[in-house]
């Protein structure tokens, strides 16, 4: 155990685990001793809360129950009973039965599930679509529970807001979060992180995400527009925010990663030229996108999904001296000369270590990740660019942020209409440049 600097006494992690629950920055806090404390029987057992059963959760959990820590799953929540079942069977292939205690009355469905989950917990990890996100990380944080939440984690600037207003009390608590923006637990982008001044100051950058696309699951008989909506989360803004936002996130975090910082601006183009078709709900095929950084440096963002085109996802950041390629993992300078070239047989999997960190550090007592803010900063750098490309207008990010723009429905539920709807012909309406606006 770690020594507490303040008293030099010994610190448990059950201790850690409590006092991280109390009352700060008026959130209310979980009860310091509930009976979530004591499922497990074992005063070191981490335990752990699935909130959304898809295939990330589904993956989520069994890499942080792969852990070395004394960890067990003691509950589940999805919208949909399918995806639970599915997941707990999955999960239970590939884990040892002793770290998965999960029987019916801990197993939740609906758009409530979260809350009757997460108190169960020490660790909650939040894998449902991208627009749930900021609800189920204000809950948790607001008990005192630590967080793994994939990425993105807001699809609207509201979301956002609500998000940063969390990981500030999460701050305040020392609660560890951790973003699943995997290429911080990486070692190769680590290493070039290290030595990124190898190129001198940062003038320019480029981002790649493009490659054919994603799953469509045909509307089948019976299902109300929310469910449909619901099982094809990633062509509706209000759950997905574009593949923008849901995928090329992991590019512009790394720019904005070693930029230190984040854009004040940007504008750009984008549209719908293959995927037109009324599976394909609202979003965009397309998006290319120039953000502008404080110190005049911009970032050249592209992300696609059209199949039988170029498929490319990696990062590139040119400086003064010389430049970093990211999917090379080396540093050249002008005239081509390696200065540095990572050795990718010491190569991790990332998304192995980030829960390998995360549970260490909960084990021993330790506060070391804040993630959140800058998942929530990065979300909305993504964000900025979806409103450019929509609107066809520059978008200024203080403007944008602080916009309240909120596109999620008034209600959950699956017989409640969602924000977008088809017409009669069942196509969805789809932003268009010049006429979309967000002033």
């Amino acid at each position: 155990m770690k020594q507490n600097d303040s008293n030099n006494k010994q610190t448990t992690r059950r201790e850690f685990v409590k006092s991280s629950s109390l009352l700060a920055g008026g959130l209310i806090a979980a009860p310091l001793f509930t009976k979530a404390n004591y499922f497990s029987g074992a005063d070191d057992t981490i335990k752990i809360a699935l909130i959304g059963c898809g295939g990330r959760g589904t993956g989520a959990a069994t890499q942080a129950l792969s852990t070395k820590q004394n960890v067990k799953l003691v509950a589940m929540a999805d919208a949909f009973q399918d995806r639970l079942d599915n997941a707990y069977k999955s999960i239970g292939d590939e884990i040892d039965a002793k770290k998965i205690d999960v029987p019916a009355d801990r197993k939740f469905v609906g758009f409530d599930a979260y809350l009757k989950a997460i108190p169960l917990a020490d660790v909650v990890i939040l894998a449902t679509p991208p627009g749930f996100r900021p609800i189920h990380f204000e809950e948790a944080i607001k008990q005192g529970k630590h967080v793994f939440m994939e990425k993105p984690v807001a699809t609207d600037p509201a979301g956002v807001q609500k998000v940063l207003a969390a990981a500030a009390i999460a701050k305040q608590k020392k609660l560890n979060v951790v973003v699943g923006l995997q290429r911080h637990y990486q070692n190769s982008y680590r290493e070039l992180f290290k030595r990124k001044d190898l190129i001198g100051d940062i003038t320019s950058a480029q981002a790649w995400w493009n490659n054919d696309g994603v799953w469509v699951h045909p509307r089948k008989e019976g299902q109300t527009e929310m469910e449909y909506q619901m099982r094809n989360w990633y062509y509706f803004n209000w759950l997905c925010g574009d593949h923008i936002n849901e995928q090329h996130i992991h590019n512009i975090d790394v720019i904005n990663w070693f930029k230190g910082g984040y854009p004040v601006k940007a504008q750009g183009i984008g549209g719908r030229e293959v995927r037109t078709g009324k599976d394909y709900g609202e979003i965009f095929d397309h998006h290319f996108v120039e953000f502008h950084y404080a110190d005049g440096s911009i970032l050249n963002s592209q992300c696609r999904h059209q199949p039988k085109t170029m498929n490319k996802v990696d990062e590139l950041l040119i400086g003064t001296k010389g430049k970093l390629f990211a999917g090379n993992a080396n540093i050249v300078d002008h005239k081509g000369k390696v200065l540095y070239q990572f050795d990718k047989k010491t190569e991790n999997n990332p998304y192995q270590s980030e829960h390998d960190e995360l549970f260490a550090a909960i084990a021993k007592g330790e506060y070391k990740f804040w993630d959140a803010e800058n998942g929530a900063k990065s979300t909305m750098t993504a964000i900025l660019g979806r409103m450019a490309t929509y609107s066809g207008q520059v978008i200024e990010w203080d403007k944008a942020i602080n916009s309240g723009i909120d596109i999620h429905p008034k209600v959950y539920d699956f017989a409640a209409a969602p924000p977008v709807l088809p017409n009669s012909d069942g196509f969805y309406p789809v932003a268009v440049p010049g006429v979309t606006k967000y002033a």
